[in-house]
């Protein structure tokens, strides 16, 4: 079952995503729990991460959804969200807070349903990948979901995660080979960061988790056109 939050503060748009999302459900037979909040305010008021969607309006009366989006990300770093707004300049800055797509209103159902089923091919994709790391004493199993960046140390590398730190000895060529069909980039010769925990680019260095990482000069280009195209364009 795939969990999805609808925040609008517009009740006839709420009751349209419905409808797309029933609409979805049944031609793609996929098993959806759908709640509805009427504000930004709402879903971060004790929000627990629970959800596998958001699809969060950006103009709302009392939260605007950028703002309720970087609340939840505080944390929820791996919910995927999806902006819907009637005025796309107010998706384009949709990085800051790792939206996944955006969907232009009036909402046409093919266009939602393309973004649902690139939302929900990632979720499927997370679920199933991990890895096995050798540790002291032993071997653990990593979601590849739970990293958040791989620090090269020597002969060592150290897999930070969402709870903790792992130490290995392996190379980072070794690492990258064992992500290539993951969503991780190497933004230096001793980093390999997982897209999904950026949490924004400050000139040359990459905020993931409030840890300021750099990027090289030679990689700065091409990791903004991988960072795009994880974003799905929404930068």
């Amino acid at each position: 079952m795939i969990r999805i939050a609808v925040v609008d503060d517009d009740s006839i748009s709420i009751e349209q995503l419905k409808e797309y999302l029933m609409q979805y459900q049944r031609e793609r037979s996929q098993e959806l729990c759908v709640v509805t909040f009427s504000d930004g305010d709402e879903i971060v008021e004790n929000y627990k991460a629970e959800y596998d969607i958001i699809l969060l309006d950006i103009e709302m009366r009392f939260m605007d959804g950028m703002t309720a989006a970087s609340v939840i990300r505080k944390s929820d770093p791996e919910v995927i969200i999806i902006f819907i707004t009637n005025m796309a300049q107010y998706a384009i800055n949709g990085y800051t807070v790792n939206a996944t797509d955006y969907v232009l209103k009036p909402v046409s159902y093919f266009s939602f349903s393309q973004s649902l089923d690139k939302a929900i091919g990632r979720i499927n994709k997370k679920v199933k990948n991990f890895i096995a790391v050798g540790v002291k004493g032993g071997t653990v199993k990593l979601y590849v979901s739970d990293i958040c960046y791989i620090e090269s140390q020597g002969h060592r590398l150290i897999f930070h995660t969402r709870s903790e730190e792992y130490v290995t000895f392996a190379t980072m060529k070794e690492a990258e080979e064992r992500l290539k069909d993951s969503d991780f980039f190497r933004c230096n010769k001793g980093c390999l960061l997982n897209l999904a925990y950026v949490d924004s680019v400050q000139n040359d260095c990459v905020i993931i988790n409030g840890e300021s990482i750099a990027i090289s000069r030679g990689r700065k280009k091409e990791f903004m056109e991988e960072l795009t195209n994880y974003l799905g364009g929404a930068m």
